[in-house]
């Protein structure tokens, strides 16, 4: 037996070390979350592993570690996924079978005829359920009379969890009143056993939509969950804040019996670890993490059955996708996915097709990019210099039951709110990439329940994180990309409660103008002529060629600084 092999048997986390892995981290926002996280996966992959667990439960696809890391080291994501539809059938029909369909319908919802469920979903955002068939078929749904048909949605809890006494309680609890409409035609869809790429708004329960089905998923399989050990459902999100978000609703709904594991970066690994070894059920992951356990040979792809990629335009839109697809590469052809989002940009969507042959698709509202309507949408037009005494003004007007999330550009930003605000002793936390992540959690943990009200953030805070009655939003810095606004905006107005987003906004950010000027049409909001004016102008500028703004001179009509 090896050095190498004592010393991951004696001590993996400081194998892992030794072989060149930090789990420290620097950066001001979401783009340098993802490089840390590959980074980690690059660094663990140069390392040749020689620990391997040995455990009946464990049903690799590969005879030795050799074979899993080769299939960590693939990086090309259109290769990887291309390859996952040509593994030897022989191969996966050893594996014991997935029970996936579990669905009885109440009679209620069998009763509900074809134009009743269409006119359900128009009054519910106007919903929309389509089949997603192979495009190597060529053929339509209407061509394929044999496809099964779209189930009508679910109209109460009782209409899908009767016999599930204990997800009953659950939400009886937590006082729910009804389904959300995602979660009324997402559950038939899942618990049909059949993939699902949905689309919603921020803040309209898409966790729910496929956690409840995962729980049950678990309980149903052919194999008694005391003789596993193995995780059958995977989570994957984006970022650490998600994650551990996540995996607290995730203990809020689970049965005793089940046991779950949250998996990301910048923490001591060899605690995790022991809890994987200890046997789970759920597996909550950022990408780079979870690589680097699948190729270390602390958990096997192809046991999991249930997949869901929450946030998916951001886990296939960046380098992340390659840690994705590489670490999914040994995943089982037959396990049923799930992704999620609030966004999609047309690329990923053409990407995702690629990777998901025959779906079902929900979306609600529009595919375009769109906000809740619970949000009231205010652009202030500002002087670069005048943010502070507009972000100044808003706090000294905040009412005692108002909580603010101020998102900056960059932790620079970030550093120059801070002094403002310290010298008027105002108190605030921060969230950004730089910070260590007990730092973070601190910060996350007072912000949720604690007495400070204001949180200044990078874009790290602006995805699936649920700050309960977050009253406001303000972009200090305009964000990057429209799907950010969308994003950032997302954090309040959530589960039909009111919100408002403030954003100020400089004549530096005019080419956002037009497509701005859709989103809060979208969302019947108002709409300032001065807005309309710096779409204008951009769009004049790009039809005579300028490349830069500075020709134009901008007629800005700065606020007035009251609330």
């Amino acid at each position: 037996m090896s050095d190498s092999k004592h010393q991951w048997e004696k001590d993996p986390e400081s194998a892992l070390i030794q072989s060149g892995i930090r789990s420290g981290r620097s950066g001001n926002n979401q783009d340098q979350e993802s490089k840390a996280e590959s980074s980690e996966v690059d660094s663990t992959v140069k390392r040749e592993s020689t620990h391997k667990k040995s455990d009946n439960d464990q049903v690799a696809t590969t005879s030795s570690m050799s074979k899993n890391e080769a299939s960590c080291k693939l990086d090309d994501r259109h290769k990887t996924l291309d390859d996952s539809y040509t593994k030897d059938p022989r191969k996966w029909a050893q594996l014991p079978p997935i029970v996936k369909c579990v669905y009885m319908e109440d009679p209620q919802v069998s009763n509900m005829s074809t134009s009743q469920a269409a006119e359900w979903r128009r009054e519910n955002f106007d919903m929309q359920v389509w089949r997603t068939i192979d495009n190597k078929s060529n053929l339509t749904p209407e061509q394929q009379p044999d496809l099964k048909p779209i189930p009508n949605p679910v109209l109460s809890f009782e209409h899908v969890f009767k016999n599930y006494p204990e997800i009953m309680e659950k939400i009886e609890k937590l006082g729910f009143k009804k389904p959300t409409p995602i979660q009324s035609q997402a559950w038939p869809i899942l618990l049909g056993g059949e993939d699902l790429i949905a689309t919603a708004p921020n803040g309209t329960g898409k966790t729910l939509a496929y956690l409840l089905p995962a729980l049950i998923h678990i309980g149903v399989q052919i194999r008694p969950k005391e003789e596993r050990r193995v995780p059958l459902v995977l989570i994957l999100v984006p970022g650490k804040e998600l994650a551990i978000q996540t995996h607290r609703i995730i203990c809020n709904f689970k049965d005793k019996d089940i046991k779950s594991v949250c998996l990301y970066g910048g923490i001591n690994r060899y605690g995790q670890i022991q809890v994987i070894n200890k046997g789970v059920d759920i597996v909550v992951a950022t990408p780079g993490r979870f690589k680097t356990l699948i190729c270390s040979g602390y958990l096997y792809a192809n046991n999991f059955t249930y997949i869901v990629f929450d946030e998916a335009d951001r886990l296939f839109d960046t380098k992340l996708a390659g840690v994705v697809c590489s670490s999914l590469y040994s995943a089982r052809p037959d396990h049923q996915r799930v992704l999620l989002s609030a966004t999609w940009l047309p690329r990923v969507r053409t990407y995702i097709h690629d990777f998901i042959r025959n779906t079902t698709e929900i979306t609600v509202g529009s595919l375009e990019l769109a906000t809740v309507r619970t949000v009231r949408q205010t652009i202030r037009f500002v002087g670069d210099g005048e943010k502070d005494k507009a972000l100044l003004t808003f706090i000294s007007n905040m009412s005692p039951t108002d909580k603010v999330i101020v998102f900056c550009k960059n932790k620079n930003a970030i550093s120059h709110v801070t002094k403002e605000l310290a010298a008027r002793r105002i108190k605030h936390l921060t969230l950004h990439s730089g910070l260590a992540q007990k730092q973070r959690e601190a910060a996350f943990n007072t912000i949720l329940q604690g007495p400070t009200k204001i949180l200044l953030a990078t874009d790290i805070a602006s995805r699936g994180i649920d700050l309960k009655d977050l009253t406001h939003v303000i972009n200090y810095s305009f964000p990057r990309t429209l799907e950010d606004y969308v994003q950032r905006i997302g954090r309040t107005g959530r589960a039909e409660k009111r919100g408002t987003a403030i954003t100020y906004m400089t004549q530096y950010d005019w080419k956002h103008a037009n497509g701005l000027i859709k989103i809060l049409k979208e969302a019947n909001q108002e709409v300032a002529k001065q807005l309309e004016k710096y779409a204008e102008r951009f769009e004049l500028m790009m039809q005579e060629g300028n490349e830069s703004s500075n020709d134009y001179e901008f007629e800005i009509c700065y606020i007035e600084y009251r609330e």
